[in-house]
């Protein structure tokens, strides 16, 4: 998926790194830089695509998202705001389906920055009675910076809900994510894990409390090591489908759980808390580690 998107018809040129193309219904920002290549969908502020020079692909996506207005696009990192799952409806808030919009772009030799943004309007508010502002900020370079700023005055639950691209998930173990967890797959059970360790045998889908400031996912098979660095988080969400609901989902390939793994910059436990003139900010980056 990730080549489909650099080869997709020019639209418009922006910058001589930036420009935007359409997949489906949907507009998407390219960045293709000596360094780095990168995609951004509007819907959303949704990142598609991150890959620096000479690595391959980091952001997994999925080949059967419908790219179609208002429906959720699988993989890539969508953002989960002002709730997390089902908190609310649509699942994982609204945020994630709407249209943003281009406000700032800076470009130079070694990276390129973008900063979506997304405001309150008569839709969001008959579903989340909330004025808001949000903006998007991304940097792409050999590390992906991404910050979601949140301004106005309420609570909100969030996470960046990152899909990253992994070889074999049954070679795939991340640590960091600390010894207290809320286990989804087995009705919100509250577990306590020694070695803040997770491997995916089966489907898993657990809400770390007390995680560490750094994830490192070791793909194995994959020969390589991903760091997810978290700020203003309370916890880290990690989460594979396994087969059976893999098989399930119109928008995932039956054996798409074996290329993917979730790591979640997140605030559940402890909700993002904005007020008038100070922002809430929820916040990753992502770096390619040594090899496994």
């Amino acid at each position: 998926m990730n080549e489909k998107i650099f080869s997709l018809p020019l639209v418009n040129p922006i910058t001589p790194y930036l420009s935007q193309r359409n997949i489906g219904d949907l507009p998407v920002l390219v960045i293709v830089h000596p360094n780095v290549r990168a995609a951004v969908a509007l819907q959303g502020a949704h990142l598609l695509a991150w890959q620096p020079r000479g690595e391959k692909p980091v952001i997994w996506l999925s080949e059967k998202t419908a790219w179609r207005t208002g429906k959720a696009i699988r993989g890539g990192v969508p953002i989960c705001w002002p709730w997390f799952g089902p908190a609310g409806q649509p699942a994982h808030g609204f945020a994630r389906s709407l249209p943003w919009t281009l406000s700032a772009h800076d470009e130079n030799a070694q990276s390129v920055a973008l900063t979506l943004k997304l405001e309150s309007n008569e839709q969001t508010q008959k579903l989340w009675p909330h004025d808001f502002t949000l903006f998007a900020h991304f940097r792409f370079s050999d590390r992906c910076e991404i910050e979601l700023e949140a301004h106005g005055d309420y609570e909100a639950t969030a996470a960046l809900h990152s899909y990253f691209c992994v070889e074999d998930i049954t070679g795939v173990e991340v640590s960091g994510l600390g010894n207290r967890y809320i286990d989804k797959v087995n009705n919100g059970v509250i577990a306590t894990s020694d070695a803040g360790r997770q491997t995916y045998p089966q489907r898993i889908d657990r809400i770390y409390t007390q995680p560490e400031a750094c994830s490192v996912i070791t793909d194995k098979a994959g020969n390589r090591t991903l760091e997810v660095y978290h700020q203003h988080n309370s916890d880290v969400v990690t989460w594979n489908p396994g087969a059976e609901l893999s098989c399930s989902m119109d928008d995932m390939a039956d054996d798409g759980y074996k290329t993917m793994v979730c790591v979640e910059t997140a605030c559940i436990s402890t909700p993002m808390k904005s007020v008038s003139g100070s922002p809430s900010r929820l916040a990753t980056t992502i770096q390619i580690g040594k090899r496994a």
